[in-house]
């Protein structure tokens, strides 16, 4: 009988790994928890694709040839290993297969096959499970790229011996998105059931829901912020597989992420023009002037300055912000956009800026050296999202002091609440519905507040005092993995 207060062995699947495949949130999930949990003193490896652009970095790493194919749909696909160990001593093992990853310098591809680098990812981590021999206690799949791990578990190897006390759990970074296909557009005929084997003819693939089978097959759920594991159980913000998450509430959990202060810190950021922390904030006021400098706005200590780095996507809210626009420019303010996303936003701000010169300036595509000096320059953050699992943006700003505005939803009202001058308590300013009226007044509530520069003050300094480090999610993690284990085991009958 296992005892589960003991060092665990945990394998997590990810589609992207920080900072040697990182596009979004989920790169910076992929390294950041592992590592937390691995300076709790269990065993922890990481398992991502080998793509070009990890190869181009040229990390220190073993090659692992097993000499092994993994078939699917009548053809074999060569498979191997480059085993790298990260500068934090955990373990990451890249999948190779030149087909598939390494003849693509980018993470994701707009393939009409697409869902088959998945299907191999899958697979794959299972068999170097097998090829280490690592008895991992469980295996964390994130997002619906790793969702048929545990399908896999159930069905092709269930008969494995190594897996036989194996526990699964499934992290739901983005209901949103569910596998190789766009889930409203579907029709019904093409609706993937979800049982049994996962389909892998090439006719069939491209419809597989990883997402739906990932929350049917796991011994637990998780997501990323306990507001999100509410909504997703809702039609409003269950994207069709609220149903079979309702079906299954008792293993659903939420848990809010962390950002890595290591990594994501004023105070010794590289990319700042100067760093501070909050004993030092007459040095963000240094990096505000360099910022308008640099953007080409006027150097206004006293204007508000308010900064957006996201994905440009009506997820983020921007179509908000587009409504938005004609009554800010019409206020004492300034804006500074960073992001990378869909053309027609893209267009559309880069506009504003050719016009507004002296209020708004944009810049495509995202980098981290602005994206950082957006933070530290910028008074206020806009995050005035249409949904948001849990978002790391308005994390990111509170440490940099630049005061978030946000609308109430998933992890966005977990994390920000609402400033109240008298009591002089909350970390930002928040917003109800997706209407641009109330964005508006928030945005105005904000403006208000900044012309009282004491509270202001404090308010900032609250902000960036306040911790959401990996160290608490970390531990709920490990909590979750115990109850996924205790739930392998009843489901063994033993």
């Amino acid at each position: 009988m296992r005892s589960f207060n003991k060092k665990l062995k945990i394998a997590h699947v990810v589609a992207e790994v920080s900072p040697y495949s990182k596009v979004g949130g989920l790169g910076d999930v992929g390294y950041a928890l592992p590592k937390a949990i691995h300076r709790l003193g269990h065993e922890v490896i990481v398992i991502s694709p080998y793509y070009g652009i990890v190869r181009k970095k040229n990390v220190e790493k073993q090659s692992i040839e097993p000499g092994i194919d993994i078939e699917i749909d009548g053809k074999n696909y060569p498979l191997s290993f480059r085993k790298h160990v990260s500068p934090d001593g955990f373990i990451i093992y890249f999948v190779v297969n030149e087909e598939l990853y390494g003849s693509s310098q980018t993470v994701y591809r707009s393939t009409d096959d697409e869902a088959l680098r998945w299907i191999f990812l899958d697979q794959a981590a299972l068999e170097l499970l097998k090829l280490i021999n690592f008895e991992a206690d469980v295996i964390h799949a994130h997002d619906w790229h790793a969702g048929l791990v545990a399908n896999y578990l159930k069905t092709t190897y269930k008969s494995e011996k190594i897996f036989k006390k194996t526990s699964s759990i499934y992290t739901i970074h983005n209901l949103f998105h569910q596998g190789a296909f766009r889930w409203q557009d579907l029709p019904e005929i093409k609706t993937d059931k979800g049982t049994g084997s996962p389909p892998v003819q090439k006719n069939y693939r491209k419809y597989i829901n990883f997402a739906k089978r990932g929350i049917l097959f796991s011994d637990t759920i998780s997501t990323v912020s306990e507001r999100y594991a509410k909504e997703i159980m809702t039609p409003k913000f269950g994207a069709l597989l609220d149903p079979f998450l309702k079906r299954r509430k008792e293993r659903v959990f939420g848990i809010i992420n962390g950002i890595d202060y290591e990594v994501v810190n004023p105070a010794f950021d590289k990319n700042v023009y100067l760093n501070y922390d909050f004993n030092s904030l007459d040095k963000k006021n240094k990096n505000k002037a360099e910022l308008q400098k640099e953007v080409g706005l006027k150097i206004r200590e006293d204007t508000p300055l308010l900064g957006v780095v996201n994905r440009l996507t009506e997820q983020k809210g921007f179509k908000l912000i587009m409504e938005a626009m004609p009554t800010l420019l019409k206020m004492n303010l300034q804006i500074v956009i960073v992001g990378s996303g869909k053309g027609d936003f893209l267009k559309f701000f880069r506009e504003i800026a050719r016009k507004h010169r002296d209020k708004v300036g944009v810049y495509s595509p995202f980098t981290e050296k602005m994206a950082s000096r957006v933070y530290a320059g910028s008074d206020l953050y806009l995050m005035p999202s249409r949904w948001e699992p849990c978002g790391i943006s308005q994390l990111i700003s509170l440490r940099y002091g630049s005061i978030p505005i946000v609308r109430s939803v998933g992890g966005l009202h977990d994390t920000v609440t609402a400033f109240d001058p008298i009591s002089q308590t909350g970390n930002g300013f928040k917003f109800e519905s997706y209407q641009t009226d109330e964005f508006l007044v928030a945005i105005a509530q904000a403006i208000e507040s900044y012309k009282y520069k004491e509270s202001w003050t404090r308010l900032m300094y609250r902000a960036m005092k306040q911790s959401f480090s990996w160290d608490l999610p970390a531990k709920k993690y490990v909590e979750l993995y115990n109850i996924s284990m205790k739930v392998k085991k009843k489901n063994n009958g033993n």
